[in-house]
């Protein structure tokens, strides 16, 4: 087979990307199969046009929090049009950008859908139609959103997460079903061009993965305000009647909004790919199942969100670079990850590094926290955000967790990751000067808090 490569990447996202890089610069023929927008999910549906479309509006609540201190005064607006066609070249850009990165690192880049042939061999359908052969391939595919039942996305008044990120005009009223960080990202978008926002989670909290303190402290600040919440309820359906959205629990009550969106999780992305043969080892639910070294089959890799360890973009990029290190022979070493780091943006962020409470219960330990209230941060007080706290999560006398609810937490995830990889014990401080003032200020107060039960 004259089309053979040492390494053929499947997915052209975080990890797929990383993964190709690391490969190519370790001198192997490397080539990636893109089906999409190059860039996947995260670059085009996902992590950065909600970013930047959060940026673009994160004066407003700035805005409104002096108004509220008395400071200032006035109107400010948003033209709406301008900040969807700004982040659209910027996306055009960024993809653009990619594929020269690419073709400068000696990476073929295959157009159409990938379908595997056989363990060492895989068709491309598409603009690159033929057989491709391998020594090692690196699944990156993704994850798209998971539909149930009454639930899904009809294109009308009910939308995907995607539609809703592309919309021309802000929707008087968004309906949201779930209550993990995609719906509460752009409920916090168009919270802020507007729209009466009402979420509905079926668990008993939202942020399911948090602890019920962070979840709880949340949901009371989005009440406050103005959003509608409910928790723990259960829905027969989510669909368009009379070019509205209209939301019925099982109970029979009926909600009804201009648009809703479900936003449900994901599901792993392996439409097409032909999992059986090449041998993939596919758990009942979908995700592809890995061993020690991130290998699907013998000659197979899946890294990122389709493996269904962390659907986060830089877990996919760290076992994306992981994968290409292995391929390359570059490392023997079993993959072990660090602890993940994780964010909610907006106004209000929710961050984490390292195990919740509930988890180190579930694993025998008895955790202890100590933490600080926001409102006593210089940098806090003087934005007008002073709800919130930092806290720190403690067991076996060693820091274990790091966790988050105020203005700009996602600005301490890498201080915060840095010192829970450094296992530091307590009552220590590494030696190094925390700045005044800055928010950095609010972590070092909470390793320096008195510890208490939660």
């Amino acid at each position: 087979m004259n089309n053979t490569y040492d390494l053929i990447v499947v997915g052209s996202g975080p990890g797929g990307a990383r993964a190709a890089f690391v490969a190519a610069a370790n001198g192997l023929k490397t080539a990636v199969i893109e089906a999409g927008f190059l860039g996947g999910t995260c670059l085009n549906a996902g992590c950065i046009p909600t970013k930047y479309l959060l940026g673009g509006t994160g004066f407003l609540p700035l805005l409104r929090r002096q108004c509220r201190c008395g400071v200032v005064t006035g109107e400010a607006g948003v033209d709406f049009n301008a900040l969807q066609a700004r982040k659209e070249r910027f996306l055009k850009g960024t993809r653009l950008s990619l594929e020269k990165q690419f073709a400068a690192a000696g990476i073929t880049l295959l157009r159409g859908r990938a379908s595997f042939a056989g363990p060492r061999e895989i068709t491309v359908k598409g603009t690159d139609d033929g057989s491709y052969g391998f020594t090692k391939c690196i699944l990156a595919c993704g994850s798209v959103p998971a539909v149930y039942p009454g639930l899904k996305a009809d294109s009308a008044a009910v939308l995907a997460p995607a539609s809703v990120l592309n919309l021309k005009e802000v929707p008087e009223s968004l309906l949201i079903v779930g209550g993990g960080a995609i719906g509460l990202e752009l409920g916090e978008l168009y919270h802020r061009l507007g729209s009466r926002i009402t979420l509905v989670e079926v668990m008993p909290h939202l942020l399911a993965a948090e602890d019920e303190s962070t979840s709880e402290f949340l949901r009371t600040l989005l009440t406050r305000e103005g959003w509608t919440v409910h928790t723990g309820r259960k829905i027969a359906s989510l669909a368009t009647e009379n070019n509205r959205a209209v939301l019925t629990f099982e109970d029979g009550e009926r909600l009804e909004a201009a648009r809703g969106m479900p936003a449900v999780g994901r599901r792993p992305n392996v439409s097409g790919l032909i999992p059986e043969a090449a041998g993939l080892r596919v758990r009942p639910n979908g995700w592809l199942e890995t061993d020690d070294f991130l290998q699907t089959a013998e000659t197979i890799y899946a890294v990122g969100d389709i493996n269904g360890r962390t659907l986060l973009a830089h877990a996919a990029d760290h076992q994306g670079e992981y994968a290409g290190l292995h391929a390359a022979g570059k490392t023997d070493l079993p993959y072990q990850p660090p602890a993940m780091p994780g964010c909610v943006y907006g106004s209000m962020e929710v961050m984490r590094v390292g195990p919740t409470v509930r988890e180190l219960r579930r694993a025998g330990k008895r955790p202890l926290v100590s933490r600080a209230e926001a409102a006593a941060n210089p940098i806090l007080q003087a934005c007008g955000h002073t709800q919130g706290f930092v806290k720190a999560v403690w067991a076996d006398n060693v820091l274990q967790a790091i966790v988050a609810v105020c203005h700009d937490a996602s600005h301490l995830i890498t201080l915060s990751a840095l010192l829970v990889a450094s296992k530091l014990p307590h009552g220590e401080l590494p030696d190094v000067i925390f700045a005044h003032p800055t928010l950095d200020e609010c972590v070092r107060s909470a390793l320096l808090a008195p510890i208490i039960e939660e």
